[in-house]
């Protein structure tokens, strides 16, 4: 018997007497993972990973600093070419570490990198977090100390790659070494950007405070630490009600750190208040209205750079040519009819309120969503503040065909559960109390208007807030409001809440956004959202920019059937002095509460602008604007209307008038409306008889569109009612007897409480 035999007899007999067989060893690919092979297989990777470490660190060498080179202007041209600005010119005056208060050392420390002055210069983990985000598509995310932060301002660029972020650790470690924290931090301080154009911490104090560096005190020097994170969010003169709060938060946070760390008393702390900065000095050469578009432009820049996840610094890095929409025959057009149709009458050393008026527009192609003039003020040097994208004034009866049209999108009923549109009847009592909320609400109507029951194209045509505020709640405000953001408003602004008294445009918007809005009209419900911004490219390299006429906001019905209306505000309404323009023409005035803002928003076929007039006083205070130019109140059918009608009448001079082409299902039927006893009087205020001899085709709504009332206790059904005749183009119908009393179920309840007009006509 050989050897191998015995063994398994052996083998055999062993298992025979109950003792376990030897289990058989592992083979293929198990062999390669037992836990002894597997620590080794980790301690060769850490081996490997460390030896790439020092490999890398030998490979990367410091580079020359290069930011200066990469530091151009940008060019502003016009749609034609011509050059209209030149800005971004290097802002920065360096300062030695000495000339820096050390209070405001110690703020921005606090703010980037509290522990600056132990750590080794890098952070580990959120740079790997950092390159983890970029991997994964997040943005720029992660920690960096200041030391990383100085290496990436001076030796590397601002790109949010795996490449750049690994070059800026190993770099780091090398400055880290070579460098003394004093160095890194003055290098740091003179060249962070800090907004305004300004890089540097020296060119931030003139920029914000108007003052060297070395005259700083540490409230303001808190302020420019808080800038590092956000600088246009937090830019105090531009930024909205929100980053402003942002603002002082960081700015409380700077000082909390200092404490945290011991520079600081807490004692002191508790007495420091928030010192506001100043107004940005504007760039020498961007005077008139040139400030204003350059400013206009970079802002849309600046919001499409972060949209595709690029730094704001980059536009002011410069190497940028930026061929604005502008329209130059436009412009000068736009400029003109401000100057003929309102500061001509204007005369401030005879009547203080002529000081106080500040005029903005911004007129909008609606077919490409592109801005052909925009007016943002008499002088960029002299009135900083752009009017045409100032938000901070009541939009006031602009609003209202947003409620109109949010009533036909949503087809929405009365409380009477009759559909909304043209022809529907409501109470235009005035002061009196809407009904279907818990929420007192009975507006005034301008000069105490009340004519009883009235369809909803007189209630546009006259501007009549009763009404609209009862439809409002008939629609429900959350979807009035969801519809105007929806058609462009910026829903974020102070004042747009879900109230009632939003039905009287309580809140603000700007001119620029206006326009939007009523372009979306103008172009059948398409999504227009203005671009100023024809085309962009940085070092000959084009950027892509969006489509400003996006997709349905509403539908073309609705688009439409509130053009339709509209079109009655001009041909019958508060709008009549812009038929002088001699085309198509739909629009809508408003005027704020207590006459501190006047709109006229319109359109042609082919072209929307919207007119503002804001009373601002000293320190940007809103005041009235009675008595400008010697006159009484300032409606939207004025001085807005007046600019409106001057400027589109020149600006489409020597083109042929278009048409509105409209697509609605308004009905052009009139029923029957139950009048008033024989011996009553109709408190209409106009008859619209039929004319004697056919006319020209009537483009008033009024002509046009459906008047289904609304039914209530006094109303008898529509079925009871004898049917009217459809209205021919060459004839108005007469305007509806006024019921003697309430009407269509919305009856006043008794409580008259008066409430001022925010929004009149």
């Amino acid at each position: 018997m050989g050897r191998a035999e015995s063994r398994r007899a052996q083998k055999s007999t062993r298992t025979a007497k109950g003792k376990k067989p030897k289990k058989p060893g592992k083979s293929g690919i198990r062999r390669f993972f037992t836990w002894k092979k597997l620590l080794a297989y980790f301690v060769a990777l850490i081996a490997l990973g460390a030896g790439a470490c020092v490999a890398l660190y030998l490979y990367v060498d410091i580079p020359k600093g290069n930011s200066q080179a990469k530091l151009q202007s940008n060019i502003f041209k016009d749609a034609e070419g011509k050059i209209i600005a030149r800005s971004g010119d290097v802002n920065r005056q360096e300062v030695p570490l000495g000339k820096i208060p050390i209070d405001v050392q110690h703020a921005v420390v606090a703010a980037e990198n509290k522990n600056f002055y132990t750590d080794p210069g890098v952070d580990v983990m959120g740079t790997a977090r950092g390159i983890f985000n970029t991997v994964m598509g997040r943005g720029k995310q992660g920690g960096s100390t200041i030391t990383q932060q100085y290496v990436k301002n001076y030796y590397l660029d601002q790109r949010q790659t795996v490449t750049r972020k690994v070059k800026e650790l190993v770099i780091s470690l090398k400055v880290q070494k070579e460098t003394s924290k004093d160095e890194i931090l003055a290098g740091y301080l003179n060249t962070s950007f800090y907004g305004r154009g300004a890089y540097g911490i020296q060119a931030a104090s003139r920029a914000y405070y108007n003052k060297d560096v070395d005259k700083l005190s540490l409230e303001e020097g808190a302020y420019l630490a808080a800038l590092l994170q956000a600088p246009s969010q937090y830019d105090w003169t531009v930024a909205t009600p929100a980053g402003k709060e942002n603002a002082k938060a960081r700015w409380n946070y700077v000082l909390d750190k200092m404490v945290e760390q011991k520079w600081l008393d807490k004692d002191k702390r508790a007495g420091m208040q928030f010192k506001e900065p100043g107004k940005p000095p504007a760039a020498k050469g961007l005077t008139g209205q040139n400030g204003y578009l350059v400013e206009a432009a970079k802002a849309e820049m600046r919001k499409k750079l972060a949209k595709d996840g690029r730094p704001e610094s980059d536009l002011d890095a410069g190497g940028w040519t930026i061929t604005l929409s502008i329209d130059n025959k436009k412009q000068k057009a736009l400029e003109k009819a401000v100057k003929d149709k309102l500061l001509d009458d204007l005369d401030p050393k005879a009547r203080a309120v002529d000081k106080n008026v500040q005029v903005g527009a911004a007129s909008v192609d609606p077919k490409t969503g592109k801005v052909v003039a925009l007016y943002g003020g008499t002088d960029a040097l002299q009135h900083w503040t752009n009017n045409a994208t100032r938000e901070d004034y009541q939009v006031a009866s602009t609003f209202k065909p947003l409620i109109f049209a949010s009533a036909l999108e949503n087809k929405s009923t009365t409380q009477n559960k009759v559909r909304i549109n043209a022809g529907t009847l409501y109470d235009s009592t005035t002061e009196r109390p809407v009904t279907g909320t818990d929420e007192h609400f009975a507006p005034e109507n301008e000069d105490g208007y009340s004519h009883g029951m009235i369809p909803v194209q007189k209630a546009m045509n006259d501007s009549v807030n009763s009404v609209f505020a009862q439809m409002a709640i008939d629609v429900g405000l959350s979807e009035v409001k969801k519809t105007a953001v929806d058609m462009g408003m910026n829903g974020k602004v102070k004042d747009f809440v879900e109230k009632p008294a939003m039905s009287l445009g309580s809140m603000g918007n700007s001119p620029l956004h206006m326009a939007g809005v009523y372009a979306t009209l103008a172009h059948h419900g398409k999504k227009v959202t203005p671009s100023i911004i024809k085309s962009a490219s940085q070092n000959g390299k084009e950027l892509a920019l969006d489509n400003p006429v996006g997709g349905d906001a509403i539908s073309r019905n609705t688009a439409d059937g509130v053009t339709t209306v509209l079109k009655g505000v001009v041909d019958d309404g508060t709008a009549s002095v812009v038929q002088s323009v001699g085309r198509p023409v739909a629009g809508k005035t408003g005027t704020s509460d207590d006459n501190k803002s006047a709109w006229f928003t319109g359109y042609t076929p082919d072209l929307v602008t919207a007119v503002g007039l804001f009373g601002e006083g000293e320190g940007g205070k809103q005041v009235t604007l009675k008595g400008t130019g010697g006159n009484g109140r300032v409606n939207g059918g004025t001085y807005p209307a007046r600019i409106w009608a001057a400027y589109t009448a020149d600006a489409l001079q020597g083109s042929d008038p278009e048409q509105f082409d409209l697509d609605t299902d308004m009905s052009t039927t009139v029923p029957a409306i139950p009048g008033p006893p024989a011996s009553s009087t109709p408190s209409a205020p106009a008859s619209h008889s039929p004319s004697p001899t056919p006319s020209k085709p009537s483009s008033s709504p009024s002509a046009s569109t459906s008047r289904s009332p609304s039914h209530g206790p006094s109303s008898p059904p529509p079925s009871s009612r004898p049917p009217v005749p459809p209205v021919t183009p060459s004839t108005k119908p007469p305007s509806p007897p006024v019921p003697p009393t309430g009407g269509g179920g919305l009856e006043p309840n008794g409580n008259r409480e008066p409430i001022r007009n925010p929004a009149g006509g």
